[in-house]
C-alpha cells in the first residue's frame, strides 16, 4: 500500500479525523498555516505544496501558472483562459464554483438542511431577519470546495452586488464528517453573506461564502477589503457593482463551502445532487 493510500485510510477514518480538524486550537492553526502559507522560499514552497500532495488529489494541470511564489499562491491558482465555460442560457443561474453538492433543495419555510437530521434556520445564518423572510420557501444548494479544488468563485448570473454582511465566527472544519456531528455548524463559523438582485427580473440572489478551519479569509474582487479572522468592521459593506455571468468574485485562502440561495419558484438543475461533483458554469438553478 502507498504511503499516500495509507494516508488518506487514516484521515477518512472518523474519529480520528473529527479528533485532528476540529479539537485543536483552531484559530490558532489557521493564523500560523496562513503564515506559513505565503512564505515566498523555494524549499518550504516545495515542501508544502508536497505534503498537501499526499492528502489530496491535487491537479494542477489547468492552472494558469506553471510556477507559483508560495503555497498560498498556488491556492488561489488561476485557470487557463476556457477552462470553465459559463453555460449561456438566460433561464439558468450557474454554479458559482467548483465544489461537490452537500444538502440541496427546497427551504421548508425558513428551515433547511446542513446534513440529515440537522436543520438550521435562515435568520440563524444570515443574521437578519428581512433577508432571511425574502427566501423562505426559495431553494438553496451547498456547494463545498476540497482543498485540492479550484478556488475562486463567479457571478451566477448577470447581476448587481447591493451589499455584503461580514460574520465573525468559528472555523469549524466544514467536512462531512464534521456537518454529522456539529449542529447549526455554518451558523457558527466566520461567513459572508453577498446579496445581489438578478438583471433579467430583479429577483434576489444570496451568496453565502463559509470559512473554515485553515480558510478564515474570504477576498472580494469588488471590494477594496480582505475579510479574516482579525477584520473590525464595518460589518455592513455597501456596493454597488455589476456583474456579468461568469465574472469572477473572489476566493477562498483554502477550501470551504458556499450555499447559494434562490427565491421561491427556481428549481434545481438536473444532475444537481447530493454528492454530485460540479464545475463553474454549469447549470444549477433554473429560473421559474
Amino acid at each position: 500500500m502507498s504511503v499516500r493510500s495509507l494516508l488518506g485510510r487514516i484521515v477518512l477514518q472518523e474519529d480520528f479525523n473529527f479528533l485532528v480538524t476540529n479539537r485543536i486550537p483552531r484559530h490558532f492553526v489557521t493564523h500560523v498555516v496562513g503564515w506559513i502559507s505565503r512564505i515566498r522560499v523555494p524549499w518550504v514552497r516545495d515542501a508544502c505544496i508536497a505534503v498537501w500532495r499526499l492528502f489530496s488529489d491535487l491537479d494542477l494541470s489547468e492552472a494558469k501558472k506553471a510556477r507559483f511564489d508560495s503555497l498560498h499562491d498556488c491556492f488561489i491558482r488561476e485557470l487557463k483562459d476556457g477552462a470553465r465555460p459559463i453555460d449561456p442560457d438566460p433561464q439558468v443561474l450557474t454554479s458559482p464554483c467548483d465544489a461537490i453538492v452537500g444538502a440541496c433543495g427546497r427551504i421548508d419555510g425558513a428551515t433547511l438542511l446542513q446534513a440529515k437530521g440537522f436543520p438550521y434556520t435562515l435568520r440563524e445564518l444570515l443574521g437578519d431577519a428581512a433577508i432571511a423572510d425574502r427566501f423562505q420557501d426559495g431553494q438553496y444548494v451547498t456547494l463545498r470546495l476540497t482543498a485540492s479544488m479550484y478556488h475562486r468563485f463567479h457571478a451566477p448570473h448577470d447581476a448587481r452586488v447591493e451589499a455584503i454582511r461580514y460574520i465573525s465566527g468559528d472555523t469549524w472544519n466544514v467536512n462531512p464528517i464534521a456537518l454529522k456531528r456539529v449542529e447549526r455548524l455554518f451558523c457558527r463559523n466566520e461567513r459572508a453573506i453577498i446579496s445581489l438582485r438578478l438583471q433579467s427580473n430583479g429577483d434576489p440572489l444570496l451568496l453565502v461564502p463559509v470559512a473554515a478551519i485553515l480558510v478564515a479569509s474570504i477576498r472580494l474582487t469588488f471590494a477594496d477589503v480582505r475579510l479574516h479572522l482579525k477584520y473590525r468592521g464595518p460589518n455592513v459593506i455597501p456596493c454597488a457593482a455589476e456583474l456579468a455571468k461568469g465574472e469572477q468574485m473572489g476566493w477562498f485562502e483554502h477550501g470551504s463551502t458556499i450555499i447559494v440561495f434562490s427565491p421561491s419558484g427556481y428549481g434545481l438543475c438536473d444532475g444537481v445532487r447530493e454528492g454530485a461533483r460540479i464545475r463553474v458554469g454549469i447549470p444549477l438553478l433554473r429560473k421559474p
